[in-house]
């Protein structure tokens, strides 16, 4: 089957010319003019980035989704291409209402009938992964049954064994190929796609970011029936609200966009450093707003997670961001090792300058993140930045709010909205409140571990006897030091257990 594949893949190439992307190292230079004579029937009359852009399309969804994912990539694309991609969208016609009927009850291991009150056969939403179906639950309550498209893994395999031999490609024929790390953003999106014929765990997903948001004014998640869920499907509470994306319609229902853009900005600097946890596929047709005003958050399939050392650094490099430390910025870079150590902090602090200084004090409606990402991204060529494959989601993210910001305030200042945020998490991770809290939280353990202390001291002490009588007196001094250090941790850890009794007395 994979031949076949491989043949469909090779007349799409020819017909939409993309050779001229393959035939363009100098390498292999000299057969692009062998495919010209071979095929010059061709009429290559669009700009090269439409033509890949149809060409993905034609090859079908898992091409089109992997197209959304590099439109992020700036750093790996040109602008023309990267600005084409973004404009691909799922065109999947759905499947049969009762193949659908046939999945639920085949993994539910009930009839349809039993299952739910009432069962709409004709699906809502259909995408390259699943569709979405509607039906009520036996006590009367609207939900979403989402059904994972049948026969999808085969050719899911196929076309992620295809990009992969491409990413090898693109690492040994271009000089700029290793830095990129094309294998390890097609090994990312591996992991997304295979996480996202689980729904079991995008139902995972879905509990973690309410539990995240009980209780929010600003974003509702719907709730999860997992007495109703399995791997190829997922029930949630329905949600009645209107597509972010009809600016006129939302207005007209009296939805004040100004609060939401603020919203929108708050919510994703609350996912991202308070919980490391957030959605990643914030297009607008996964968000929705509801009649309070409120965001509502749908398919749960693809999520982000940043380690603390990803926060607190990307925190750094935001604040200084927006106090236009750039030094800070430069440094901060260099600290992580996203740039080598052997990188003048002088050049790396000039050239971000001189990228994000013409962008302060501006609205959002005059500046362009997806631009301001493409000069970094050439910044970073020039001083060997390492592409950081957990913060590719991030990134993409960011985008998606920017678009969302255009469309519901162009005049919102994100710095303003943003740097608050920062300021606060800042002040709660570092000093004596980060500190105190961090004490507070470890005071249970260390009452768990404090009683068998002296036990662990004396087994400790009988252990090294034999090794003091041949070591001689320089196994006892040294001996005596780790003694008197682990006294000391052990009254730190006592003055720290009486501080929390007292705190939560």
């Amino acid at each position: 089957m994979r031949i076949f594949r491989l043949l469909k893949i090779a007349r799409v190439v020819i017909h939409y010319g993309l050779d001229e992307f393959l035939l363009g190292h100098e390498r292999v230079h000299g057969l692009s003019r062998l495919v010209n004579i071979l095929f010059f029937w061709r009429k290559l009359d669009q700009p090269r980035a439409e033509r890949l852009r149809l060409a993905l399309e034609a090859l079908g969804p898992i091409f089109v989704k992997f197209g959304q994912v590099l439109s992020t990539r700036r750093d790996l694309l040109p602008a023309d291409i990267a600005d084409e991609l973004a404009f691909l969208q799922d065109r999947v016609p759905p499947f049969s209402g009762d193949i659908a009927v046939a999945v639920i009850e085949s993994s539910l291991k009930r009839p349809v009938s039993e299952l739910y009150g009432q069962f709409d056969r004709t699906p809502v939403a259909s995408a390259s992964i699943a569709q979405v179906h509607r039906a009520t639950l036996p006590d009367g309550r609207n939900v979403a049954v989402k059904v994972l498209r049948p026969g999808i893994l085969p050719v899911i395999e196929s076309d992620l064994a295809l990009l992969r031999v491409m990413a090898g490609l693109v690492e040994r024929l271009f000089a700029d190929g290793k830095r990129l790390r094309p294998k390890e953003v097609v090994a990312e999106f591996d992991k997304y796609l295979h996480d996202e014929l689980d729904l079991m765990i995008e139902a995972g997903n879905a509990s973690q970011l309410r539990r995240n948001f009980t209780g929010s004014d600003m974003l509702i998640v719907p709730e999860v029936f997992y007495d109703w869920c399995a791997r190829q499907v997922l029930t949630l509470e329905w949600m009645d609200g209107i597509p972010v994306g009809r600016v006129e319609e939302l207005r007209a229902n009296g939805i004040d966009l100004k609060k939401l853009s603020v919203y929108g900005v708050e919510i994703f600097f609350t996912q991202v450093f308070r919980d490391g946890f957030f959605h990643a596929d914030m297009h607008p047709g996964n968000i929705f707003v509801a009649a309070d005003n409120r965001y509502i958050a749908l398919d749960f399939g693809i999520v982000g997670t940043l380690s603390e050392v990803d926060k607190q650094y990307l925190a750094i490099n935001f604040l200084a961001f927006f106090n236009r430390d750039y030094h800070r910025v430069a440094a901060a870079h260099i600290e992580s090792g996203w740039v080598p150590k052997e990188t003048r902090v002088e050049e790396l602090e000039a050239a971000v300058r001189t990228v994000c200084e013409p962008i302060f004090d501006k609205p959002i409606s005059q500046i362009s993140f997806g631009q301001v990402l493409l000069r970094l991204f050439e910044t970073s060529r020039r001083f060997n930045v390492e592409i950081q494959p957990q913060l590719v989601l991030l990134q993409k993210t960011l985008l998606n709010i920017e678009g969302l910001g255009r469309q519901l305030d162009p005049d919102l200042d994100l710095w303003k909205t943003a740097k608050p945020f920062l300021e606060r998490w800042m002040n709660e991770q570092i000093g004596w409140r980060g500190l105190w809290r961090n004490i507070k939280h470890e005071a249970p353990l260390w009452a768990a571990m404090l009683p068998t202390l002296p036990r662990k001291l004396n087994d400790l002490a009988n252990q090294n006897t034999t090794e003091l009588l041949v070591t001689g007196y320089q196994g006892l001094m040294w001996e005596q030091k780790k003694r008197n250090w682990l006294l000391g941790v052990i009254a730190v850890l006592l003055a720290a257990l009486v501080a929390s009794l007292w705190w939560h007395r």
